[in-house]
């Protein structure tokens, strides 16, 4: 399936892994609690899918997982049952890196109706962290379609909840704020492309706080802050492309004006100068 849709996307779309599996801690079964599953890309038929959609410019984000796992354990070393000779951990960047972006679940504000989940972005409890993990979104109070518990009537899909969570809700959170920084790009005529937008993920946004019993130091990543995401230089560079006078430019910057407030004051000036193309 992964294979199937990065062959019928373009360079810069994306692909949302919303799945986990019970790993070795979990004894690799199915059973009724979550603790213990992991991302997917430990699995080589699923990393090596990754990998090939991350090749052909294919943004993937994968959710980390609910199993409350350190994913830099030495556990995740040993390869499982039926696994290739040659197999290596895919948690160890340093060894292979499927290039995904893997989303771990954080701690909404505190107060998101009504209920209080720990500092926010603190790691909530059953996300798994790690080195490879490299941003979060949120994994509590989300609002969305399917799930229903805030209407009534006979067919559930169609109902609201705002209590959908885990690192199934905090993962297209993260899908949400990096098509909206692609759509800037895609605006110019181009495309981010993974490496860059999972080094902005990691580098830029709110920071991930301690909670009692879960530090920072289980990293989850920062949360994303398209307002700090959406690089000034590429608002001033369209401005540019408008042919201004740099005195004209300079006045933008000083301003730290919004993409938006610069389209409005790009148009005002093409009626004050008809000779701005």
């Amino acid at each position: 399936a992964i294979r199937m849709a990065a062959n019928a996307l373009s360079a810069g779309d994306i692909i949302l892994i919303e799945l986990h599996r019970p790993g070795p801690r979990h004894g690799f079964a199915s059973r009724g609690d979550q603790l213990g599953y992991i991302a997917v890309e430990w699995w080589e038929d699923d990393f090596a899918a990754i990998q090939y959609a991350v090749g052909r410019g294919v943004i993937v984000v994968e959710a980390a997982g609910n199993g409350a796992e350190n994913l830099d354990d030495a556990l995740y070393n040993t390869p499982g049952p039926g696994f290739p000779a040659g197999w290596r951990n895919p948690f160890n960047r340093a060894l292979r890196d499927s290039g995904a972006i893997v989303v771990g679940a954080g701690a909404p504000p505190p107060g998101t109706h009504g209920r209080d989940h720990g500092p926010d972005r603190s790691r909530l409890g059953f996300s798994n962290f790690g080195s490879v993990v490299d941003t979060q979104g949120w994994g509590r109070e989300v609002t969305t379609t399917g799930y229903g518990d805030l209407q009534g009537g006979t067919n559930r899909d169609l109902w609201y909840t705002d209590q959908f969570s885990g690192t199934s809700s905090a993962s297209p959170i993260v899908v949400g704020a990096v098509g909206c920084l692609q759509g800037i790009k895609r605006a110019a005529g181009a495309a981010w492309t993974p490496a860059q937008v999972r080094n902005w993920l990691q580098t830029t946004g709110s920071p991930q706080q301690d909670a009692p019993g879960r530090p920072a130091t289980q990293r989850i990543g920062r949360r994303p802050n398209l307002r700090e995401l959406a690089p000034k230089k590429i608002e001033i560079k369209e401005v540019k492309e408008h042919k201004l006078e740099k005195a004209e430019i300079k006045e933008l910057k000083d301003q730290k004006l919004e993409k938006s407030e610069i389209k409005e004051r790009k148009l005002e000036l093409k009626v004050a100068r008809p000779d701005v193309k």
